[in-house]
């Protein structure tokens, strides 16, 4: 009855992500994938803990939004044991795959009669198979090898079920959640609801490829394949088929003559180039994206991708250079220029900047390779929250990128940094021609700008002095901090003037009981009645009040 009550309250409204209606989400159908949770959880006996295997597994029973989860936190080992890490890696590019009538029939929705004349042939055996979708080896008519990413039937809309669910409960959690300083859960369920929508749609992914096969075309160690648009859907998505080397296989990328160290360096070289030049970056680089064949890096999933504008670009160059810097006062001036919101009014810029150069101290005290990147970007935007200074959200995409590629490299190069490395890279790209041209700009405009400052101290001055002599000068001074400390003051003398007010009423009602005066009321005048009742009522609230203002 109470599971029945607890149902009804999270999920009295209607959809929250599918206002058209696209994905057919109902109370009814929201209330039914909330049982098969709790059920498939039952299943793996979740009260009673979990093993990595039955973590691992349950993830992969509740469907493709848990396992996307567990993705993430496969390369999170400061969240999670090694052992769990690596039970949930299984899940980056492996999950029970489909009967293959299944996936020809998918096919077959969508190419009808043509599929048999598209592909020459199809290989029953999956590539892969994960959360999402399927793949597929292939040959075209034309005889070109290719790979099939063929979406399986119905995850859209159990994805935008759990989606719509997480943002319910994220919408009433957050009635309870008052703290500003923690973060918005509603607005991580957003972000959840802007990937599905992009990683679902493979039309997306195929420009995406494009797009990033012509950014780094003269990039000799990074490639992507090749796709073909004209077979492209919003659930089906064609490439060039490429076998590859994983990237975490060590034992066999060794035995093909791979230098680790290189590959890793290369991989964060050019994603510090993909985030500060291209702003257009991966925003899920874990290793099941990427292969290596012919000295390449070959990122074969692009359903996930990141955008900066050139000012986030800028911004986020100026936060790693100030921390590669351990500039507490650069990383202020960066994160300020950064932010697209900040109260001048509440920072307290003085803390700020010393907590800045706590946090920087403390990370500069580790050794290079022992510097957990993830946590250090966590701290600035847990910083920057409680100093009321809101970065943009394009923040969270690029942090989160950062903080999977660290999981995915940080085993190659374990004794190198990744914000020493992005800094190099931040270095050598610099046109020191035109920084010395800004900075001359710069240098002339801070000239112009004193010689005024002093011109019109000097003007200001002259009439201070002026109205001085003749008694015209006023000084209005605000003591700033102040009013917390005057609220304490004020409530201290109303609580002693009662007191004496207290004890007036007491002494007075005393002296007036050792008359004759009449009427008495309990053998009392009733003026030293009263005066005794007033005092008592008054010492009553008075203590009242101290407990309540205590607690």
């Amino acid at each position: 009855m109470a599971g029945n009550t607890l149902l009804k309250y999270f999920f009295s409204s209607g959809s929250e992500v599918d206002p058209e209606g696209q994905f057919n989400l109902t109370r009814k159908s929201r209330t039914q994938r909330l049982r098969e949770i709790y059920t498939i959880m039952q299943k793996h006996h979740f009260t009673k803990g979990f093993t990595p295997e039955s973590f691992r597994s349950m993830l992969e029973g509740l469907g493709p939004s848990f396992v996307k989860i567990g993705q993430t936190l496969s390369t999170r080992s400061e969240i999670l044991p090694k052992a769990y890490c690596d039970e949930l890696k299984k899940l980056q590019a492996r999950s029970k795959p489909l009967p293959f009538d299944e996936m020809l029939a998918a096919m077959d929705s969508i190419y009808g009669d043509e599929r048999e004349k598209l592909f020459a042939e199809i290989d029953p055996k999956p590539l892969g198979s994960a959360s999402l979708a399927q793949v597929h080896k292939a040959r075209l008519a034309d005889g070109s090898v290719v790979a099939v990413k063929i979406q399986r039937p119905g995850v859209r809309a159990t994805m935008a079920q759990d989606i719509d669910i997480m943002r319910i409960v994220a919408r009433q959690a957050s009635r309870f959640i008052k703290d500003g300083q923690m973060l918005d859960l509603r607005d991580v369920v957003e972000e959840l609801w802007a990937t599905f929508l992009e990683e679902t749609d493979f039309k997306r992914e195929a420009a995406n490829l494009q797009e990033f096969a012509l950014l780094n075309k003269d990039v000799a160690f990074i490639a992507c394949p090749k796709v073909y648009p004209e077979l492209c859907r919003e659930n089906i998505l064609v490439m060039e088929y490429v076998d590859g080397i994983p990237i975490d296989d060590f034992e066999k990328l060794r035995a093909a003559g791979y230098d680790l160290q290189e590959i890793g360096e290369k991989i964060l070289d050019n994603y510090a180039t993909q985030v500060l030049d291209f702003g257009f970056f991966h925003a899920d680089p874990h290793p099941g994206n990427m292969l290596v064949r012919d000295g390449k890096i070959v990122y074969i999933d692009l359903g996930m991708m990141g955008r900066l504008s050139p000012r986030d670009r800028a911004g986020f160059g100026s936060i790693i250079n100030a921390v590669g810097m351990q500039s507490a006062s650069e990383l202020k001036d960066a994160l300020l220029a950064f932010a697209i919101q900040r109260d001048n009014n509440a920072i307290d810029h003085t803390r700020f900047l010393a907590d800045l150069d706590l946090l920087l101290k403390d990370y500069g005290s580790c050794d290079v390779s022992a510097i957990d990147v993830g946590q250090l970007l966590s701290d600035i935007l847990n910083l920057t929250r409680q100093c009321k200074v809101t970065l943009p959200p394009s923040i969270t995409s690029v942090s989160r990128g950062i903080v999977t590629l660290e999981g995915t490299v940080m085993p190659l190069i374990p004794n190198e940094n990744m914000v020493s490395i992005i800094n190099a890279h931040i270095q050598r790209t610099k046109d020191t021609k035109a920084e010395l041209i800004s900075a001359m700009q710069e240098l002339a405009l801070a000239l112009r700008a004193a010689g005024s400052g002093t011109l019109d101290t000097a003007k200001y001055a002259g009439q201070a002095l002026h109205m001085l002599t003749r008694g015209q000068v006023k000084v209005n001074m605000e003591v700033l901090g102040s009013e917390a400390p005057m609220r304490s003051l004020s409530i201290i003398i109303n609580r002693l003037s009662l007191g004496i007010i207290v004890a007036g009423l007491f002494i007075g009602s005393s002296m007036v009981a050792l008359s004759t005066m009449e009427p008495r009321v309990l053998g009392v005048p009733v003026l030293s009645f009263f005066g005794y009742l007033g005092a008592l009522v008054l010492s009553i609230w008075v203590v009242t009040d101290i407990l309540r203002k205590r607690r």
